[in-house]
């Protein structure tokens, strides 16, 4: 059906449907649907029978922080800042999604071609039972030429794309839980794995690799099933309002339960009394008229445990325990859901999950791009999916769940922005597969989510500035003070001091107070504020045993925060490790994140500190003391998804240590992972809510370290 499209205002655009009887009125402003049109290099589209997905790759101009670093090195410039930061314009590649109903795609696309500036695209890639219905219309409106692409090999595509890139892409749905979604972390390998794309009938792939799979089953009961069915039983020709109608219906007043058979449960066969013994059972032996709403619900129960069921048998029959499910007959529907996960809960006893994707809607429409851009080779990258120009995990149809947050009430986007690094396991970690880096869900822990919330706040560059040229200024005094002790006190004064410099973290509200109100607040402030022995967590004399024995070949430390954490805390600790002839890589972030300090502002440091410290000087000539970029610019840290080159460092230096540091990359993650090789997990705890939880008071100290397993 064709829109009456009219240009109102100058970068705004109207539509009206006749539809229904209705009329349709919508805007679209280019910087809040169609972001960046103007720097659109390539298309893709998916046309649904209901939805139109078009996806389209753009170059992005943004503001970065450069560090410049002064000359300090072999010289003494106390008055002189240790290095300057500036902002500078960067342009990285972006692919955005932008989801739509079919009845808007004649304005959309002549909103499209009237912000087209620099594309030099001849060619947009289709896929969807829709492209060839409207394929005229988006060669003449565009004036590309239409190259249709198979649905099948598209939606396998995007499927394997989200999940590779997306950490949290597939969730399970708990109906009546707080909250209803709980994200699953996905396992390095994906494949192999079963999608069950429910569209008007049910098609069941096994995917074995990227590009190897096989449709090994289906179903004509589906997604039409149900809107045919429906339509005829409640003259609703929506598929979004039979659902709504379902939402409030009770399908036992419709269908026949084992106990309306036996009264009670067939224990027998283990059969419980509330379980379907026959779908619309009742309609056949009563007179009575069913509603509209009972007669949705018990064929949406029919429908999906029919699905469910079937799934359920191809997946034992392949041995496969991961079964995605897509297709616009999810949709991101609750109701539709919590039918399909009461079916496979039933059918297998728990031992397989419903798992749904958070973007499944996207999947053609990524697939069909990357079809058109094999020749860049987009899997060589790894990408993340960007925050402030996605929609998140809503429903399509809001009025089914009006309270999601939405920016359209017509639309919905996803964008995705290319990483400079490609990102990989640590390939220390016992076991990639169940590695989960959350210490707690954040889903499920209102306390521990407000918290880290508030946490993914701008850098704070001044601070940390200021911080470094501080506690530079003391660093020979503290390694004075050191090489004056015996061993055994050495270690104790190192570790002491390590977590000393933990505490300036200015992400936690209670060192943040102390330092902005005393401004006198030092190194030796700190020690005396950490929790005496036996600490919270207390491991201390096992890693003294430790040290008794040979040293270690390579440690690979994950550092924290700016200032006199890595200055006066971790470098002499890093030190005492260079002397034993233990090498030393120090992964820091790549991007900032509150005073966590960067890889950039860590190489200035290390040859400041290198200038006064034969020490760290010698290491950095003869190449055993390493700064690597993590990959991440978060104060947390996800071990699946690192720097592919830290990965191969730590790898190739056959590294036998790991230290991690801080209460964000140590005790909020990462606590229980499990290692390959020694770990030593420090933090001083530095809210309250955390040190409630955890037995202990502010400044408690956790000193984790565990031996290699055997």
């Amino acid at each position: 059906m064709a829109a009456d499209c009219t240009k109102v205002a100058a970068g705004v655009w109207t539509a009206r449907s006749a539809r229904g009887g209705l009329d349709k009125s919508i805007t679209l402003p280019p910087d809040e649907i169609f972001r960046n049109l103007e720097n659109a290099k390539s298309f893709a589209i998916d046309i649904g029978g209901s939805l139109t997905k078009l996806a389209y790759y753009s170059s992005v101009q943004h503001k970065v922080a450069k560090v410049r670093s002064f000359d300090h090195y072999g010289r003494g410039h106390d008055d002189e800042p240790l290095y300057e930061i500036s902002v500078q314009e960067e342009i990285t590649a972006r692919l955005h999604f932008v989801k739509f109903e079919n009845a808007y795609i004649e304005t959309c696309l002549d909103f499209i071609k009237a912000h087209l500036v620099n594309t030099e695209t001849k060619v947009i890639k289709a896929t969807g039972g829709g492209a060839h219905k409207f394929k005229n219309l988006i060669e003449k409106k565009l004036g590309l030429k239409v190259d249709k692409e198979d649905e099948m090999t598209c939606l396998i595509k995007g499927c394997n794309f989200v999940l590779r890139n997306i950490p949290h892409e597939a969730f399970v749905y708990v109906k009546h839980a707080d909250p209803e979604f709980r994200f699953q972390t996905t396992h390095p390998d994906i494949f192999p794995y079963l999608l069950v794309n429910i569209g008007s009938g049910v098609s069941i792939v096994r995917v074995e690799s990227e590009d190897q799979f096989e449709r090994i089953g289906g179903s004509s009961i589906g997604g039409g099933t149900f809107w045919g069915l429906g339509a005829l039983l409640t003259q609703t020709k929506r598929f979004d309002e039979l659902l709504q109608l379902a939402s409030r219906g009770q399908h036992t007043n419709v269908d026949m339960l084992v106990r309306d058979i036996y009264g009670g449960a067939y224990e027998s066969f283990g059969l419980t009394g509330d379980l379907i013994a026959s779908s619309f059972g009742k309609s056949a032996t009563t007179d009575k008229e069913f509603t509209k709403e009972d007669m949705a619900k018990s064929l949406l129960h029919m429908i999906s445990n029919d699905i469910g069921q079937l799934a359920c048998l191809y997946a034992k029959l392949h041995n496969l325990s991961r079964v995605y499910f897509g297709g616009f007959f999810i949709r991101g529907h609750p109701v539709t859901m919590h039918t399909i996960t009461y079916s496979i809960n039933y059918f297998t006893k728990g031992e397989v999950q419903a798992l749904f994707l958070r973007h499944e809607g996207y999947l053609g429409a990524i697939g069909a791009f990357l079809k058109g851009a094999e020749e860049d080779n987009p899997n060589q990258y790894s990408w993340g999916e960007n925050y402030a120009g996605s929609s998140g995990l809503m429903s399509s149809s809001p009025e089914v769940h009006p309270m999601q947050r939405t920016r359209s009430g017509t639309f919905d986007m996803l964008e995705m922005d290319r990483l400079d690094r490609q990102l990989v396991n640590l390939p220390l970690l016992h076991d990639a597969s169940s590695y989960v880096p959350d210490t707690v869900d954040l889903t499920e822990d209102a306390m521990a989510r407000e918290y880290w919330l508030s946490c993914f706040e701008d850098a704070l560059d001044g601070v940390k500035q200021r911080e470094n040229d501080v506690a530079l200024k003391h660093f020979q005094k503290v390694v004075r003070n050191l090489d004056s002790l015996s061993m055994e006190d050495r270690q104790f004064a190192l570790v002491k001091g390590l977590l000393a410099g933990n505490v300036f973290d200015w992400g936690a509200k209670a060192v943040s107070d102390v330092l902005e109100t005393n401004s006198a607040f030092g190194f030796e402030e700190a020690m005396k504020r950490l929790q005496a022995r036996p600490w919270l967590v207390d491991a201390y004399n096992d890693w003294i045993e430790r040290l008794k024995g040979p040293p270690h070949k390579c440690a690979l430390f994950f550092v924290d925060n700016s200032g006199i954490d890595i200055i006066l805390g971790v470098f002499p600790f890093v030190r005492e490790l260079l002397s034993k002839g233990t090498e030393v890589i120090l992964a820091s972030n790549s991007g900032p994140a509150l005073n966590d300090v960067t890889c950039c502002e860590l190489t200035i440091v290390t040859e400041r500190i290198a200038a006064m410290d034969s020490v760290i000087r010698t290491a950095l000539e003869k190449d055993k003391l390493l700064l690597v970029q993590s990959g991440s610019s978060s104060p947390c840290l996800d071990l699946s998804r690192l720097d592919k080159g830290l990965a191969t460092v730590v790898w190739e230096r056959k590294t036998d240590l790991v230290i991690i540091e801080g209460m964000g990359r140590a005790i909020h993650t990462n606590y229980y992972a499990a290692l390959r090789c020694e770990s030593l997990k420090l933090a001083v705890i530095k809210n309250a809510w955390l040190a409630e939880r955890l037995g202990g008071n502010i400044f408690s100290v956790v000193f984790k370290y565990e031996m290699a397993p055997k």
